[in-house]
This record gives C-alpha cells, sequence and structure tokens, in this order.
C-alpha cells in the first residue's frame, strides 16, 4: 500500500461508540449549529456539534517526487467513524473506514487491503494521533486541553495563540477572535525533530448549519527521517444533518493482507 494513498484516507485527511457491522445505517443524530467551549484560561472556541457530515472534493499531495490529485468523499459520524473514498478518474483506488480503536484501508490498485491500530498513522504523520484528534482535524474543531495542562494564551493579530503541553508534545493553535473557528493547529515534538501542521481557511456555510467550516483543509507533515509531506483537501460540497449514512466497507476476496503501511 503505498503512502499517499494512506495520507489520502487519513486526511479526508479525528470515543466511546462502535461503527456497526460493514454495510451497516448510521441513523441520523440531532444537528446543531455549534458549541462554544469555554476553557479556564478564557479561550472561547467556537466547535461543531452536529452527529454526522458528508462531503466531496478533491485533495493534493506531494512527497518527494510524487505530486498527484484525486477526489475524495468524506462521511464523519461523531465519536463513531470516518469513511473515506478516494479515486482517480471515477475509478476508486482506496477506500478507508477509521473507527475509535481501528484503521482498515482496502487498496483496490495493489489488491491489498490493512487492518491496524493508530500506532501504524502516527508513524505515518510523524507525531501520535488518536480517533478523535483525527476528526477534530477533520471538522476544523479546537482541542481543549487535557486536564492538569494549563494553556499558555496569547493575542496574536485577530487571534488567539493557544499552546500548551501534552506530552511528549507541544500543541498550539490559533482561535478567530471573531468567529471562535479554528484557523491552524500545530503539534510537534521536538526531540524527535517532527511536527503536523493543519491551516483552515476558505470558511463558508455548509447546509445544514450555519456554522462557518473551512472548505480548504492544508496540512504539512515534517519528520527529519523522512522529510515533508504536504497535503490539501479542497471541498467542493459539504453537508450537514442530510438523512441516513451509509459507510459501506468490506475486503475483496483474495486481496492480500499487508502487515504494516508502506512508506
Amino acid at each position: 500500500m503505498n503512502k499517499s494513498a494512506l495520507v489520502l484516507a487519513v486526511l479526508a485527511l479525528a470515543s466511546c461508540h462502535r461503527v456497526p457491522s460493514s454495510g451497516g445505517k448510521l441513523g441520523p443524530g440531532t444537528s446543531t449549529a455549534a458549541a462554544t467551549v469555554k476553557t479556564p484560561a478564557g479561550v472561547k472556541a467556537t466547535i461543531t456539534d452536529f452527529q454526522y457530515l458528508s462531503g466531496k472534493g478533491k485533495v493534493h499531495f506531494t512527497h518527494g517526487s510524487t505530486d498527484q490529485t484525486a477526489n475524495f468523499n468524506l462521511r464523519v459520524r461523531r465519536d463513531s467513524a470516518i469513511w473515506l473514498s478516494g479515486s482517480l478518474i471515477g475509478i476508486e483506488g482506496v477506500r478507508a473506514l477509521l473507527t475509535p480503536d481501528s484503521v482498515r484501508v482496502v487498496n483496490r490498485l495493489q489488491k491489498s487491503y490493512f487492518a491496524g491500530d493508530y500506532a501504524y498513522l502516527s508513524q505515518l504523520l510523524g507525531v501520535p494521533v488518536s480517533y478523535q484528534q483525527m476528526q477534530a482535524i477533520l471538522l476544523g474543531d479546537y482541542q481543549p486541553a487535557p486536564k492538569g495542562a494549563v494553556p499558555v494564551v496569547k493575542a496574536e493579530g485577530d487571534n488567539q495563540n493557544v499552546t500548551y503541553p501534552q506530552a511528549p508534545l507541544v500543541i498550539e493553535q490559533l482561535v478567530s477572535t471573531a468567529t471562535g473557528r479554528l484557523q491552524q493547529l500545530k503539534v510537534s515534538e521536538s526531540a524527535a525533530q517532527r511536527s503536523l501542521t493543519v491551516g483552515y481557511s476558505d470558511f463558508q456555510k455548509p447546509s445544514g448549519t450555519e456554522l462557518p467550516f473551512a472548505f480548504t483543509t492544508s496540512v504539512v507533515g515534517q519528520q527529519a527521517s523522512a522529510g515533508t509531506t504536504t497535503a490539501t483537501l479542497n471541498f467542493q460540497k459539504v453537508e450537514v444533518g442530510a438523512g441516513n449514512l451509509d459507510f459501506p466497507f468490506s475486503i475483496p476476496k483474495g486481496y492480500k493482507k499487508e502487515t504494516r503501511i508502506k512508506k
């Protein structure tokens, strides 16, 4: 399985409930505009509060000599499942299903599949990640400091800069003072010389909510041993709270199981 396929699956391309068996439906939840999170440091961040989202668009990926663009379809059921299908010229090449405790990817081009946990995605992206973090990244939501961590808040232009430790990482977020929406997230680990920076722009109000949503998400992963990887997701359509969502996933007979993610 090549690295570009996995990055596409992760980024398009963050708990406590399991997704139903493959091919099942996840029913509608209550959709509300937003929720405001107040931190002890006085940060007011506006986060999404809907139960499900669907979107489609294009993703542009670069790493070393690789430079490619693909179409993607994304479906999210909060705290339960992240589903992604990536295709070129109308032919699906990769499909992924992330749940709180598992990562599954089918590569139809190479007739192989991967089933594992978030340790592999952490290795791929260069920083430790969890399902909740992946969900927050995709939805553009502020991530509050964990218990015991005291955030440092500073004014930075039209944003609040919020920084706190989450061993062995340092989390830095820029939150708009006007809308409360996340503008940038940076996760870094200085000892390992690696970082992941996610930028949000082109805010629009998708169908089903009045909350601004970033239609462009830019991701830059840097690791001393592997260089720089970038991916830019441009949503063309986003819908919130519009009917039931399917999360179909199956492994075709005869596909080879990969024991690790190939870079």
